[in-house]
């Protein structure tokens, strides 16, 4: 697994400097005050002041710095250094409080002995993961009794389609063996060439259910959207909710679901 994680390493890092200064990012409109959350995780995690937050896969932080503006005391992860690096710049710039720790998720216990209210995961983060039962094991380990872990993600669905092309392309079941793909464009800047090799696994909404339930998690909600709050995939159109909904489909796919659970 470790030249997987190594290649995809170097592909973050790659996308972090060309995601920075995209629009799809907004950097300026979060140094102006804006908040790069989305309305569904903001929901459903109420009010975060005064609590610990671990924020797990954090890119370059402008969610986990989003959530220190929301009150909350904030740990980003991330295991692309120039993401982590950046994070820490755009901290500096911001006068916000905010931890942020370079590693695999794979190895933050190793790193890590410090208990969070929150965990918390977004958009895009499950793929990158081989081991969904070491994943969830890591989750609960770091939850406070009582604590609350929430994910909003990409429905496997949708993830079995090209993101350019659309067409189905990928099986819905994990396979052991990653998924390989030559990616020409990143997704957040689609003017300058990528082209770089990446490796993703997918994961059924049962493996993500099953994982979070064998740690002793309580699935408190789970939900599945005929929508996204990001315009990243091929075919999707911005409605009047501030939505994007696929055009030739109208709906009658998911793409993307949340799952809110307590640790007892």
């Amino acid at each position: 697994m470790e030249q997987y994680f190594e290649n995809n390493r170097k592909l973050w890092n790659r996308r972090t400097a060309l995601h920075k200064d995209s629009e799809f990012y907004d950097l300026p409109g979060f140094m102006a005050g804006a908040s790069s959350l989305k309305p569904l995780e903001l929901e459903a995690l109420g009010e975060v002041s005064g609590k610990t937050l671990l924020h797990l896969q954090c890119h370059f932080g402008l969610d986990t710095l989003s959530w220190a503006r929301q009150g909350a005391s904030v740990t980003g992860v991330d295991f692309s250094e120039d993401s982590i690096a950046l994070a820490k710049k755009i901290r500096q710039e911001s006068s916000l409080q905010a931890e942020f720790i370079c590693c695999n998720v794979y190895d933050f216990p190793k790193v890590n002995d410090q208990l969070f209210d929150v965990v918390f995961t977004s958009y895009g983060v499950l793929c990158w993961l081989p081991d969904l039962s070491k994943w969830a094991q890591i989750v609960s380990d770091c939850l406070k009794p009582g604590g609350v872990f929430y994910i909003v993600e990409f429905h496997p669905v949708l993830m079995m389609f090209d993101e350019v092309t659309g067409e189905m392309k990928y099986p819905y079941f994990h396979e052991k063996d990653p998924h390989a793909q030559e990616v020409a464009f990143t997704y957040a800047n689609q003017s300058q060439a990528l082209n770089h090799q990446e490796y993703s696994w997918n994961h059924s909404l049962a493996d993500v259910v099953n994982a979070l339930c064998d740690q002793g998690l309580t699935i408190t909600s789970l939900n599945e959207y005929p929508f996204s709050s990001y315009n990243c995939f091929a075919d999707l159109a911005l409605g009047a909710d501030g939505y994007y909904w696929e055009r030739s489909r109208e709906g009658q796919m998911p793409l993307m679901f949340s799952i809110k659970a307590k640790k007892p």
